[in-house]
């Protein structure tokens, strides 16, 4: 098939396509076109990002060309760079999602990460005003309002308080958002991608209000960006002084401006627009403030007419990564299902996986960390020989929480809301292989 794209081009395919889908029915011939772009779009990619089809000389017995020439020398690249093999591993956004990029999301490509850890360069993006280009020299962080000595720190002041690094999960509370009425999204990427795992290191929050000491009288905080939209949450004092984290490096590099350079927030376990980047100000008070983002938006509307107000944490989540949408099963034998699941109320205890659509169960193995408020890798380990399954993953958190289905999810909550979507999520698998999003309600 590439070496049709490459002769003929992807106008000429597409053209082809639309010609032999004639005679099908509607439903048919878009289904038939949806898969034929999807193909032809990905091999023109592929062939665009410069990765070639494979050689069999490169094969064994024969000795591949790389091996009878020298690579590039040391810090050719002096950041690094991904493999040219790998550039289609990237955050993507939906278009029609926001009006504005500056005020919109990009999501982190689930479906081809390892382990827990997000790199740096894929963590979902999330802006209310764009990025702002901060100088660190002149950025400063106040804290005032209820204190007894109100301080103005510089990020020199802050780096000499004693240190922690810590590996916390961060999550849009739209994550799968797009999919509460419906499924409508064909990706991983797409339904579950506004979700990143890192090591954040910086100091506890706490520290910093010991040193300019809490009056009886304050109860909350009031963080602000210094983005142009001076992004802004409400925060109780009991999260502040138990694992609120000032951050300003990610995964052992300073942080990148689209994560809050210099300085941000990190509520563990929390709604990821609580842990305001660009963090300039800490207000102490006696109640919460009220502002746009947790009145007009960050709010859960339920069946009832009535909304939610701060609802902070982010519940018992979990989906299967493989098999998925972007990768379908290719041959028969043994797979290995694997997902990652999370709480934002503490450790993942336990993890099931279903091949009928929730009617029985079978216990996953987790893989590798397993850490409080972080990602964790589940495994289970089958054959599949061309079974239609329903395939899905239930999550269990160390409090005894167990991950809802649909229906449970919106008897309780309706069908209104946008945030806070946690339900067990269903992939079909086809006797092909092919991964496609359904809703069992």
């Amino acid at each position: 098939m590439s070496r049709i794209i490459k002769r003929l081009g992807t106008r000429h395919l597409m053209a082809q396509l639309a010609k032999e889908s004639e005679g099908l029915s509607i439903n048919e011939r878009r289904d038939f076109l949806r898969k034929g772009v999807m193909t032809v779009g990905g091999l023109a990619a592929t062939l665009s990002a410069g990765q070639a089809i494979a050689d069999d000389s490169n094969l064994p017995p024969m000795e591949p060309k790389w091996s009878k020439m020298l690579g590039h020398g040391v810090v050719e690249f002096p950041y690094g760079q991904p493999s040219q093999y790998e550039s289609h591993v990237v955050r993507r956004t939906v278009p029609w999602l926001t009006a504005e990029s500056i005020s919109s999301i990009s999501m982190s490509p689930l479906q081809d990460l390892k382990g827990i850890i997000t790199p740096n360069g894929l963590v979902f993006e999330r802006y209310h005003a764009g990025v702002p280009q901060i100088n660190p020299e002149e950025h400063r962080l106040i804290i005032h309002g209820l204190v007894n000595r109100p301080i103005i720190f510089t990020m020199a002041d802050l780096m000499r308080f004693p240190s922690v690094s810590e590996i916390k999960f961060i999550e849009c509370p739209a994550n799968g958002g797009m999919e509460w009425k419906g499924a409508q999204m064909e990706a991983l990427q797409f339904t579950h991608g506004m979700l990143s795992c890192c090591e954040w290191s910086g100091v506890p929050l706490r520290t910093l209000l010991e040193e300019v000491g809490v009056q009886p009288e304050g109860k909350w905080i009031l963080a602000e960006g210094a983005d142009g939209a001076h992004m802004s949450r409400s925060i109780p004092l009991e999260k502040a002084l138990d694992d609120t984290l000032v951050v300003y490096a990610q995964n052992g590099e300073m942080l990148r401006p689209e994560q809050g350079y210099p300085l941000r927030l990190i509520n563990p376990g929390w709604e990821g627009n609580t842990s305001i980047k660009w963090l300039r100000r800490l207000e102490v008070g006696d109640k919460p403030w009220y502002h746009r983002e947790e009145t007009s938006k960050y709010t859960d509307l339920m069946s009832d007419g009535r909304a939610r107000k701060f609802t902070f944490v982010q519940e018992t989540n979990s989906v299967i990564t493989t098999p998925c949408p972007e990768h379908p099963i290719k041959q028969s034998g043994l797979i290995e299902i694997e997902g990652v699941a999370w709480s934002g109320r503490g450790k993942i205890k336990q993890v099931d996986v279903s091949f009928d659509g929730g009617v029985n169960w079978t216990p996953a193995k987790l893989k590798g960390l397993v850490l409080a408020k972080a990602l964790t890798r589940f495994s289970l380990v089958t054959k599949w020989d061309g079974q239609p399954w329903l395939l899905q993953a239930r999550a269990i958190d160390e409090t005894g929480y167990v991950q809802p289905t649909l229906k449970q999810l919106r008897k309780i909550r309706g069908g209104n809301s946008i945030y806070h979507k946690n339900s067990i999520h269903t992939w079909q698998v086809a006797a092909n292989g092919e991964v496609t999003n359904v809703q069992i309600s």
